[in-house]
């Protein structure tokens, strides 16, 4: 059966969707059957796919109003074991329509339970906000990973993420666990960055992956190009970083 891992935090411009398109790729690169779902009204990792955000008939809006089935939705890329749901704008308003819902936290899981089986791994990018996508998001995963940028708000915020956490577990989905904590935009020549390391480590010592994303212009270009980082450019700092990442997950998760 599939890992579900959200990539979470609700402070923007953190790296999680830059983690979402070129973790999935990497993995899939190691053999691992990969869905990534975009749960970003913005639809970033959607285009980092290469794939026309306006397109799509169907995508993760659908599967959280109830107005589509998962199958319909995924669309397979031309990467290798990747498959994706895509986003749109569409999604911006799912999170007025959710309200009406009966159960409406569980929408998301409920949509991805009959292709749970046929991936090793879903991965769901999601918005920088706390609201009923990414609650959805939470309910429907098993673990979460939250990538923090190495500046001086680091860890604002983060108290509220794990809050929400806490009430998402007593709530909703008591199992959901913290997968790891990523350090993004790393440049350890800068005093800054060792300090903020210092700082995450003191909360999350057990928890910090000892990969860290590298500051890298090929990372920036990629997305533009609508390709993961592996395959715009093989020998980039960047794709050397993201396959040490789903090497260090695969090592955690004995895969």
């Amino acid at each position: 059966m599939g890992k579900i891992i959200s990539i979470v935090n609700q402070k923007g411009g953190v790296g999680k969707t830059t983690t979402a398109v070129n973790l999935s790729a990497a993995m899939g690169e190691a053999g691992q059957k990969v869905l990534l779902v975009d749960a970003d009204p913005q639809g970033n990792t959607t285009s980092g796919y290469g794939i026309n955000k306006r397109s799509p008939a169907f995508s993760t809006y659908n599967l959280l109003v109830g107005t589509g089935q998962i199958q319909q939705a995924i669309i397979k890329t031309k990467f290798k074991n990747v498959d994706i749901v895509p986003s749109n704008m569409d999604l911006a308003g799912a999170e007025i329509e959710l309200i009406e819902i009966e159960r409406r936290e569980g929408q998301l899981k409920r949509a991805l339970a009959p292709v749970r089986e046929e991936y090793d791994f879903v991965f769901i990018d999601c918005p920088p906000s706390l609201g009923l996508i990414t609650l959805n998001a939470l309910t429907a995963s098993d673990t979460f990973l939250v990538p923090i940028q190495c500046e001086y708000y680091a860890l604002e915020g983060l108290s509220q993420l794990m809050a929400t956490v806490r009430q998402v577990k007593q709530r909703y989905n008591p199992t959901l666990d913290l997968e790891g904590v990523l350090l993004t935009m790393y440049d350890g020549r800068l005093n800054l960055t060792q300090q903020v390391v210092a700082e995450v480590k003191r909360f999350f010592a057990n928890k910090l992956y000892s990969t860290v994303i590298p500051r890298a212009v090929r990372l920036s270009e990629a997305p533009s190009f609508g390709m993961p980082i592996q395959y715009y450019d093989r020998h980039s700092k960047g794709t050397e970083a993201y396959n040490d990442l789903a090497r260090e997950i695969l090592k955690n998760n004995r895969r």
